[in-house]
């Protein structure tokens, strides 16, 4: 079993065997704030499954950065038999980051950024907008590799009610997280396979409007337990309780 201690970096791609090059952002932080050293040992990441242990070979630090690393061993991990995306409402100040941090460590397989009517937040189409989904994005990744994690959630393009019910209909089961119903997570029969969409709503709730289209699209709304979440930590509690539910954990 690799080294669970052993710091992880990001690369576009990891080959099967040889030598290989970590260079950019990935390597500035692995030269200058983690300080490795020739000899060092470190996990190279795709982010989508592939990981490799490679030994440092040479240090290049400065703008350039670059490590030059031999892969010692490599392996591949597959995703999920049963998936779970997370439908996140837009969220004001640093909650939906925060959102995106917890769901990805909990296990989240994607993202999709949600204009819910009520979201304080509004992501325009414009520079502002983009800013704001590389934030969500850079935030996965960092999540990601805090969690050594081997996939990397893809967070999508944000979506409105509408194309989220249309997304709903390609799924295998469809939850929105909903304090004042009275089914609970519990009461719903999970698949073993497939995937399944996790909808969260804003601070200021649901809309009926929207839970209506969202049942219309073939949802369940339930409630966790007995108390209200905020909207950044509700998709990390159902991912955990839907790990122990299913056979995501084993």
């Amino acid at each position: 079993m690799p080294d669970t201690t052993l710091p992880v970096f990001l690369a576009a791609s990891v080959p099967a065997s040889g030598r290989t090059v970590l260079d950019g952002e990935e390597a500035r932080h692995a030269a200058t704030v983690r300080r490795l050293r020739v000899g060092e040992r470190l996990i190279l990441s795709d982010g989508a499954g592939g990981l490799a242990r490679c030994v440092v070979d040479a240090v290049q630090p400065g703008r350039d950065a670059q490590l030059t690393l031999t892969i010692e061993e490599r392996w591949t991990e597959e995703p999920p038999a049963l998936r779970v995306v997370v439908a996140q409402a837009l969220a004001k100040g640093d909650r939906g980051e925060l959102a995106v941090e917890l769901a990805t460590e909990a296990g989240a397989d994607a993202i999709v950024p949600w204009r819910a009517a009520r979201s304080v937040a509004k992501w325009d189409d414009g520079g502002r907008g983009d800013k704001a989904l590389a934030r969500w994005r850079t935030t996965a990744r960092a999540a990601a590799k805090q969690a050594r994690r081997a996939h990397v959630p893809d967070v999508t393009e944000p979506v409105g009610t509408r194309e989220l019910a249309g997304l709903a209909t390609t799924m295998s089961l469809v939850i929105v997280l909903e304090s004042d119903v009275p089914d609970r997570l519990t009461d719903l029969t999970l698949p073993d396979t497939g995937d399944i969409l996790l909808v969260v709503g804003p601070e200021g709730g649901i809309t009926d409007d929207e839970l209506h289209t969202l049942r219309e699209a073939g949802a369940w709304a339930v409630r966790l337990g007995t108390t209200v979440l905020r909207t950044s930590t509700a998709a990390a509690v159902a991912l955990g309780a839907l790990g122990a539910l299913t056979t995501r954990w084993q």
